[in-house]
């Protein structure tokens, strides 16, 4: 299921096992968390001075998890490392160790942050099935934008990569879009494909996704510079971190998206459209 949120799965006492989605080698294997808590925003350090008339008092701590804890973030979560070894040879990239593809970073000796576009998290008891690399990059990414929009009326997004560097510019203009196509229409198929992956609906002679609508502008080879840039100083832009190999996949996806639209429905106010499911 797609349309799970770590927030709404992970909970206590349970035992789950982290894989690899892009291979489905198991990364982590039941691991049993006592807690599981959602960090705070990227920027509460700077804003708990705001509040405090006096010395800030978490100046020296650190949100790290210990041995039983797992820390929700924006695009990622924290576990303690505890005796996992996928470490690079940097010290600073967390890879898979089967098919060499980046799971996270270390944040500390003892913590590893991984992303929730490169792990699939199940149950124990769950037997494990792998899903197309297009389709839950999409999904995950759209959660992540409904989730913002909803708790924190944030409608504009700079996707960055692990290298900081601003690869895409999102707009979201609504999340309450449903896709409805017939399994005969084999036409938008390709709207959904990436390295030959294709979005099947899964049962029934109509399939039916719910979707977010999207206006996004690249940034890759300097393109739209100045806007990034502007963005990026903008207090209501929210920034979203993925790794760089995942930025260039989102773009390409937002592309076959566009590209499968009428010539008139591609652009908005300089902006490109895009539907996404998740």
């Amino acid at each position: 299921d797609l349309g799970f949120t770590l927030r709404e799965t992970m909970k206590p006492q349970k035992s789950y096992i982290f894989y690899c989605q892009s291979c489905g080698d198991i990364i982590v294997k039941d691991r049993k968390f006592l807690r599981v808590l959602p960090l705070p925003s990227e920027n509460w350090s700077a804003l708990v001075e705001e509040w405090c008339c006096h010395a800030n008092p978490f100046a020296r701590s650190t949100l790290h998890p210990q041995q039983d804890d797992c820390f929700l973030g924006d695009t990622f979560f924290l576990l303690n490392a505890g005796k996992e070894t996928h470490k690079s040879k940097e010290n600073t990239r967390v890879i898979c160790k089967r098919c060499k593809t980046m799971l996270g970073e270390t944040v500390s000796s003892d913590t590893i942050k991984y992303y929730v576009t490169e792990v699939i998290i199940r149950p124990s008891e769950e037997i494990f099935s792998p899903t197309l690399r297009s389709q839950f990059v999409q999904s995950m990414v759209a959660q992540c934008l409904v989730e913002f929009a909803s708790a924190k009326s944030t409608f504009r997004f700079t996707i960055k990569g692990d290298n900081g560097k601003i690869y895409i510019l999102i707009w979201l203009l609504n999340s309450d879009t449903l896709l409805v196509e017939s399994l005969g229409n084999s036409s938008s198929h390709s709207v959904f494909t990436l390295f030959g992956d294709i979005f099947v609906p899964s049962s029934g002679p109509v399939g039916t996704w719910n979707a977010v609508k999207v206006l996004y502008q690249p940034c890759i080879k300097s393109r739209n510079k100045d806007l990034a840039d502007a963005w990026e100083n903008d207090i209501g832009v929210h920034p979203l971190k993925f790794p760089t190999e995942t930025c260039l996949e989102l773009l390409l996806i937002l592309g076959l998206s566009t590209t499968s639209l009428p010539p008139s429905l591609r652009c908005m106010n300089s902006f490109q459209v895009r539907n996404s499911c998740y």
